[in-house]
């Protein structure tokens, strides 16, 4: 790890932009569009339950019941054109929303289209905004109830399989806050994931840089890191620390990138990919977008001598010009695609 010197002026920079199977009865519904047949089932497995709430052509919405945090979650499901036979599962995850506001794959990029041509269901769940999908070890007086590593683990890739018969090879990908996340869950339940792809997150969390960063995210959304895991020095911030828990990536593939923070080739008026149109946004994207990709460019290189000391093979991207935007997000989703392909065993 670099200086902390430099690490401390990186995070003042940071912060001061501040930014068992039950079944109901099952019906079938024709999807108008393309033709696929989606199961309407209700479905409990260990007190949590789903059922189909809607459809529309191969898009799906399933309310599940997660009673590990007694809330209902809304997942969209992008079923295969070919249901034939069982189909792996990708999970597509949002970043710090949740897929709660537009700051979504499905609203920015093209990423969802793309896959619509791929033997996958494509899985993402609405919920969690700047919960980091973990378990936290209070109940939080803004963020409430958050037991999404719990979720993720064993409530929502059951349900997913059983009411949509599955290979059981899945896939994970997430951009910005959630990429520690997904990294926290192939970490806690290995072979559950068999390819993650991670694009500009910052890992750890357990130095005193990284648990800023984190305080920083959960405190846009109102939150308390400290009812995540603990005040400052609890064992708990390390015990859930991908970069010092590295180990248990090992055999899982991934792929990770990141930009280095300067204006590249989605920084421009007119790119499609701005989240605010104009003059101002643009300036927003390269100013508080590169000052926070710098920032997780200094954490990805931080994974990468981690894995590479643990002699963990990982695919690194992180060598060129870019700032913490949907652009390059997209891109990164398709480059990473043949590594998530081979995972789930389907042709990229």
């Amino acid at each position: 790890m670099r200086c902390r010197s430099a690490l401390s002026a990186l995070a003042a920079v940071f912060l001061a932009v501040g930014a068992t199977v039950s079944g109901g009865a099952t019906a079938t519904a024709q999807g108008p569009e393309s033709g696929v047949a989606v199961a309407h089932r209700a479905v409990t497995i260990d007190g949590s339950r789903a059922e189909v709430t809607s459809v529309d052509g191969r898009q799906v919405t399933v309310r599940i019941y997660s009673a590990a945090m007694a809330r209902e979650v809304s997942v969209k499901v992008q079923r295969p054109a070919d249901t034939s036979v069982p189909r792996p599962a990708l999970y597509l995850v949002n970043g710090a929303g949740g897929g709660e506001d537009t700051a979504t794959w499905e609203q920015n990029t093209d990423v969802v289209d793309f896959l619509a041509g791929k033997d996958v269901n494509v899985v993402m769940p609405v919920g969690g905004a700047w919960s980091y999908y973990t378990d936290w070890r209070s109940t939080d007086p803004r963020l409430g109830v958050n037991k999404w590593r719990t979720f993720f683990l064993d409530e929502l890739p059951a349900l997913v399989d059983t009411m949509f018969e599955t290979t059981g090879r899945n896939a994970i990908a997430a951009n910005s806050m959630t990429v520690t996340s997904v990294l926290q869950l192939a970490i806690a339940k290995p072979g559950l994931f068999r390819s993650v792809a991670a694009y500009s997150g910052c890992a750890q969390i357990s130095d005193p840089v990284g648990r800023q960063f984190v305080n920083v995210v959960v405190g846009t959304g109102g939150g308390d890191a400290s009812n995540m895991y603990g005040p400052p020095g609890d064992p708990e911030w390390v015990a859930n620390d991908p970069v010092v828990n590295a180990e248990g990536l090992r055999g899982t593939k991934l792929y990770i990138s990141n930009g280095n923070g300067l204006p590249g080739e989605h920084d421009k008026l007119g790119d499609p990919h701005l989240i605010t149109w104009g003059p101002v946004g643009l300036a927003n994207q390269i100013v508080v977008g590169g000052v926070i990709e710098a920032a997780t460019s200094w954490c990805t290189e931080n994974l990468r001598e981690r894995l590479a000391e643990l002699d963990i093979p990982a695919t690194f991207d992180v060598d060129t010009q870019g700032t913490h935007s949907w652009g390059y997000w997209q891109k990164a989703f398709k480059n990473s695609w043949p590594l998530l392909a081979e995972g789930m065993e389907i042709p990229a």
